[in-house]
């Protein structure tokens, strides 16, 4: 499922300048695939452009606000005059901006979903019927969040963008199928990662994070495998009670019980049993 993975490819990843996006773009070079980094932020852009490897693949970066199509549009433009075909995209870069009650702050809500989900929509419009043309065999990989699957309190607008982002990516994947293209998408969802995100609140690595080098090396072992979901664990969260969490969700419909019952005091007890 990973031919595509090959050196000599070329790989475009949004949020290309830290944390995730930027130890993607550490391990593709260092497999010898050439490498288009995009990020909104020049001064990261630069760093992260003088702190990857060199001796691998060829390494690029541009300047891009995924919230803007037609700035994404110009990065496509810029790939395929770059590098040629482009073989995989990483539609990773997103944002996260102060909680608010979901009937405060719309402008908060706006710039959310435009960055996290409508970015990924953005990326795939803009990349996909340029590779189904070229026919090459690759990946679109959108980055997602458990928080966008489970709903938990107090993100809501950063929930919704990435409950958008799992199911525009179930969609994609499903419509490549039908395709019958070289093309598979897949939606990677990161468990509790120690990026620069979180660095700001926490100088150092708590326990329980695991480090972006982790996150792509499940990656792409999943992708090995020909995972759609790459739901990853992390040091606090093993697999089975990411999967009791996610059931205890999907249950919530099913037994009609209330919204986000989890966190309801009534059901306390019983999810604690549950996940037990």
């Amino acid at each position: 499922m990973t031919s595509w993975l090959k050196a000599g490819n070329n790989v475009v990843i949004t949020g290309g300048a830290n944390g995730i996006g930027l130890a993607a773009a550490t391990r593709y070079l260092e497999l010898g695939l050439n490498v288009l980094i995009a990020d909104v932020n020049e001064d990261a852009m630069n760093a992260a452009l003088d702190s990857l490897p060199r001796g691998g693949g060829e390494l690029a970066g541009a300047l891009c606000d995924v919230a803007d199509f037609e700035q994404v549009e110009k990065l496509k433009d810029t790939a395929y005059a770059t590098f040629g075909d482009v073989h995989c995209v990483m539609n990773n870069a997103g944002a996260g901006f102060p909680p608010c009650a979901p009937w405060e702050n719309l402008e908060t809500w706006k710039k959310q979903v435009d960055i996290n989900l409508w970015g990924v929509v953005h990326g795939c419009q803009a990349f996909i019927p340029a590779m189904l043309a070229s026919g090459v065999t690759g990946a679109i990989i959108n980055t997602g969040s458990k928080q966008g699957i489970t709903n938990p309190p107090g993100g809501y607008a950063y929930n919704l963008s990435k409950a958008g982002v799992l199911a525009y990516t179930q969609s994609v994947a499903h419509a490549l199928r039908q395709e019958n293209a070289g093309l598979s998408a897949h939606l990677l969802v990161p468990g509790f990662t120690y990026s620069n995100m979180i660095a700001r609140f926490m100088p150092e690595k708590p326990a329980g994070a695991w480090t972006t080098d982790q996150v792509i090396d499940f990656m792409l072992a999943s992708l090995a495998q020909g995972d759609f979901y790459i739901l990853c664990p992390d040091n606090d969260t093993p697999r089975e009670l990411d999967e009791k969490r996610i059931q205890w969700n999907a249950d919530d419909l099913i037994k009609n019980r209330p919204a986000l019952s989890r966190w309801h005091p009534d059901f306390e007890s019983e999810y604690n049993a549950f996940t037990d």
